[in-house]
């Protein structure tokens, strides 16, 4: 089940200058999965987002919110935060859904069941976008204890073209950017950075 060198964009959750060009700029270079991470938004707000996201890219749409909106615009993909999924929140949806989650332990992952297509655990680094979040204490060593063969690990948290390499030598599945993207001046080039240096590791 391994997908080596899969990579995930997450969403600011403040609005981007030309926010939607640059998403579907990096779905036109080989941009996994975007998840929208826009939790104060409106549902006419959400909708009129996500229909600015070129249709041919919903099925690699992941909601963080707004699940309800989900079926009626053709995405595929829910994902729950930590707390979400504690509560089962989740519960009955596997069936219609690929599912995601968070978590911040690998005990954590491991004892994920089948029902997750990935997990993000963070963070790998000291975040980007959260100021002082990994300074003291990161997961990267923890990734070689991962031992869950139905969920893919997905490594957040400080992760840019600079450093994911070590994500996936220390056993990530895959990648999830967020300030190593939106904080990075070209985010567009950075994300070809990332995909290409993936390739030739």
């Amino acid at each position: 089940k391994r997908n080596l060198y899969m990579i995930i964009v997450l969403t600011a959750e403040q609005p981007v200058r030309h926010e939607q060009h640059i998403i579907n700029l990096l779905f036109e270079n080989g941009l996994n999965m975007l998840h929208i991470r826009k939790c104060r938004f409106t549902d006419e707000e959400m909708k009129k987002y996500i229909g600015t996201i070129d249709a041919m890219h919903r099925e690699r749409l992941a909601l963080h919110s707004h699940h309800y909106l989900a079926a009626g615009m053709g995405i595929k993909h829910l994902h729950f935060r930590e707390k979400d999924r504690m509560n089962n929140k989740y519960s009955g949806l596997q069936n219609d859904y690929r599912l995601s989650t968070s978590v911040h332990t690998v005990e954590d992952f491991n004892a994920l069941g089948a029902e997750w297509t990935y997990a993000f655990l963070s963070p790998v680094f000291a975040s980007i976008s959260k100021r002082g979040y990994g300074m003291e204490k990161n997961v990267l060593d923890d990734l070689k204890h991962k031992n869950n063969p139905n969920v893919q690990l997905i490594g957040l948290g400080g992760i840019d073209e600079n450093n994911f390499q070590k994500a996936y030598a220390a056993g990530a599945d895959g990648i999830a950017l967020l300030g190593g993207i939106w904080q990075s001046g070209d985010p567009v080039n950075s994300f070809i950075q990332c995909s290409r240096k993936g390739l030739l590791f």
